[in-house]
């Protein structure tokens, strides 16, 4: 009888144990939910707050008196916004860039005729970039830089380098003088170091009406620059959010562009990326 007892109290035990691992199991699986649940919700709130932050920039840009014909430069406000904003408890860091005071590289892969000014420009900024030469095959307009990863010679380690100084826009725009860096300003040729800091910290003050201007202007006497491919505006913009809440962190950049007849601004593309404190201040 005793035996019976004891027999039975185990078996009690055992189910007891079995009910208590399984409860135990579902509290687990119920804790993993709930914060699998809460991250997902905070990345839709971060998403959010950078499409937010996106708007914000657009707005700066449609009301900085960008035209067709005038000039882009950096004393307007898209270039002078401020560069932090606090939002429902967030942080959002946004910056504009002119991306056609970068260096097009559609302009050597499109097809037809080598564009040998651009070509030798390619060629200052892997020297300057301490890059060794790398040629670029004609394979017609690219969209993504990303892509160039398919190419002959590129890898990673160049294409991060290179990153910050090309661009891949329509074959016939134009590099904007008002906004390109001293770096990129210093692929034309004949440009010094000296005179191109001296340009680049002039032209805050008084930016260029005209390629014809810039061409002229004394700093440049006897350089013989070539004007080709140069202009002074622009209708492509690359805005960067980056948006710290806590301590989660999200990045979002979105080219746009203005549509030269219409004046509308569209998004081209948008990216959201690991968060890179480095890209701000």
């Amino acid at each position: 009888m005793r035996r019976q007892r004891g027999v039975a109290l185990i078996s009690v035990l055992l189910v007891l144990s079995l009910a208590l691992l399984l409860v135990g199991g579902l509290l687990r699986s119920h804790r993993l939910l709930l914060h699998s649940s809460a991250q997902q919700l905070q990345q839709v709130q971060l998403r959010q707050l950078g499409l937010a932050g996106e708007d914000w920039a657009r707005v700066v840009l449609e009301g900085s008196g960008i035209t067709s014909s005038g000039p882009v430069d950096l004393s307007q406000d898209w270039a002078r916004l401020e560069p932090v904003l606090e939002v429902d408890g967030a942080e959002l860091r946004i910056a504009i860039e002119d991306l056609s005071g970068r260096l097009n590289l559609n302009t050597l892969l499109a097809l037809g005729q080598i564009d040998q000014v651009s070509l030798d420009r390619w060629s200052r900024l892997l020297a300057l970039l301490d890059l060794p030469p790398l040629t670029l095959p004609q394979v017609g307009p690219v969209q993504e830089l990303s892509q160039l990863r398919l190419l002959p010679g590129v890898d990673g380690q160049t294409l991060r380098r290179l990153e910050p100084w090309v661009v891949l826009l329509p074959k016939d725009a134009r590099l904007n003088i008002n906004t390109a860096s001293q770096r990129v300003l210093m692929t034309l040729d004949g440009m010094e170091a000296g005179p191109t800091q001296a340009l680049v910290k002039q032209r805050r003050h008084v930016p260029y009406a005209s390629v014809q201007a810039f061409t002229n202007d004394p700093l440049l006497s006897g350089v013989g620059l070539n004007s080709h491919g140069l202009g002074v505006g622009s209708r492509w913009f690359r805005i960067t959010v980056s948006v710290i809440h806590a301590d989660s962190r999200l990045r979002l950049t979105s080219d746009i562009e203005r549509d030269s007849v219409s004046g509308r601004w569209t998004v081209r593309q948008r990216r959201f990326l690991p968060f890179n404190p480095s890209e701000f201040p």
